[in-house]
């Protein structure tokens, strides 16, 4: 998958030009490669591996939080990266250092002698090798692409397995039906080894059982086995054998709690005993994500929000089924009853009228632009979705002048959320130091 390059990333570029991403439907490159480290996926604490189409970025800083809060170290890997490469790769609570990234480049680079890979195969095998080499309590896993054929399904057993909502998304790789998405994602339960699954349509949750029961792995489903919802300002979580009252998410909207749920879960499932009540209200009320409905105060476009009087939203969302969380959240934000503009840009192959379509019934203003991508959609063309799902959209060239057009509107301060995808969320996040994630 593209991915811009910044430019204080020379190292990554330089990784990305020697080893482009290669696709390969299945593990065989990347675990030769492991293997010749020494298989260091055999060397780490326990795991924790997230799948799904949305919401496995969110679910992730959840169980870290979580964790964290009860004072264990953690290894996390993300994908992709907002502003900096080390984004991606947090060794036992730190974001990689320069210093460490470099070596760990080298001596992979080394190792693999040659052989064929791809960046992100390479990339994992790296971050597997440095988690081995430094003692941490948990190690949490979110998959880049898929699950059965990502290069991050190299783990025999797993702590415990999470899939995420799935919906349609990456269709060029994964799909086109539902079903064959579920397939993918449901790759990485293992055998015996618990999964907790969140809701999901009929047909993709089919697929996900049938994968669980033939491997006999314990399923815990929301919605059936297990469940959470919001009650008097609080999260309800429902386990198979109690009721926990705990914090809101500390992310804003609604979907959050599901999102939430599936980490307190998660953390009860693996069963450390350092994972206490407390630590799940303060992991669930102190998760930190950005680009997941995150509001901008500080930088150039945060700043100007703030001159307005309007408040400033960036997220992620890139698909229908985040579409439908996004108009579920601003619905809620917006019942004071101002003005809501969209400021959206996309990559082409998206479903970009899919995406339009539940947020039709915001009647949000919307503002197509467009991001430094070879492959990212012309404001013209995003424009001509929004019509077909019955929207009507300006354009601008850029984001800088789609928020100043969105915050310059005559009236009340409006609700301003840039969104459209995770790549463009984070070029509006390198706009200043101040917004850079830590």
């Amino acid at each position: 998958m593209y991915d811009e390059i910044r430019a204080f990333d020379a190292m990554i570029a330089r990784l990305r030009d020697e080893f482009p991403s290669l696709i390969d439907l299945s593990t065989g490159r990347v675990l030769r490669l492991l293997d010749a480290m020494g298989r260091p996926q055999d060397h780490l604490p326990p795991v924790i591996h997230v799948a799904g189409t949305n919401g496995k970025g969110s679910t992730t800083a959840y169980l870290r939080a979580i964790a964290e809060a009860a004072g264990l170290k953690v290894h996390v890997l993300t994908s992709p990266h907002l502003v900096r490469f080390a984004e991606r790769i947090r060794i036992a609570g730190e974001l990689i250092g320069e210093a460490q990234l470099r070596e760990l480049i080298d001596s992979s680079v080394a190792i693999n002698a040659g052989g064929e890979i791809s960046f992100n195969e390479i990339m994992s095998a790296m971050t597997l090798k440095a988690f081995a080499e430094t003692p941490a309590d948990l190690c949490v896993i979110e998959v880049g692409l898929g699950g059965r054929f990502d290069c991050t399904n190299v783990f025999d057993a797993p702590a415990v397995c999470i899939i995420t909502p799935v919906d349609y998304d990456h269709l060029e790789m994964l799909g086109p039906e539902l079903t064959k998405i579920a397939w993918e994602k449901a790759g990485i339960i293992k055998q015996g080894r618990p999964v907790i699954v969140a809701r999901q349509m009929e047909e993709g949750f089919e697929v996900i059982e049938r994968e669980a029961q033939s491997l006999n792995a314990p399923m815990l489903a929301m919605g059936r086995d297990i469940d959470a919802w919001e009650e008097n300002g609080r999260m309800l979580v429902q386990t198979p054998d109690r009721l926990l009252d705990l914090p809101m998410p500390a992310l804003y909207g609604p979907h959050q709690v599901g999102n939430a749920a599936l980490a307190v879960m998660a953390m009860l499932t693996w069963g450390d005993p350092r994972i206490d009540e407390a630590a799940l209200a303060k992991g669930v009320a102190g998760a930190v994500w950005p680009a997941r409905f995150q509001r901008l105060t500080v930088g150039p476009l945060g700043a100007a929000a703030v001159a307005r009087g309007a408040d400033l939203w960036l997220d992620g969302a890139h698909n229908p089924h985040g579409g439908r969380a996004l108009a579920d959240t601003v619905d809620r934000l917006a019942r004071d009853g101002r003005p809501v503009t969209l400021v959206v840009a996309q990559y082409a192959r998206k479903d970009s009228v899919g995406f339009f379509e539940p947020l039709k019934r915001l009647g949000a203003r919307v503002i197509a632009t467009t991001f430094e991508s070879t492959t990212a959609l012309s404001p013209e063309d995003l424009a001509a979705a929004a019509a077909t799902a019955g929207l009507v959209a300006e354009t601008a060239p850029d984001v800088t002048t789609a928020t100043t057009m969105a915050l310059e509107v005559e009236g009340p301060a409006p609700h301003v959320i840039i969104c459209g995808g995770l790549h463009f969320a984070g070029e509006v996040l390198a706009l200043s130091p101040e917004t850079w994630p830590t």
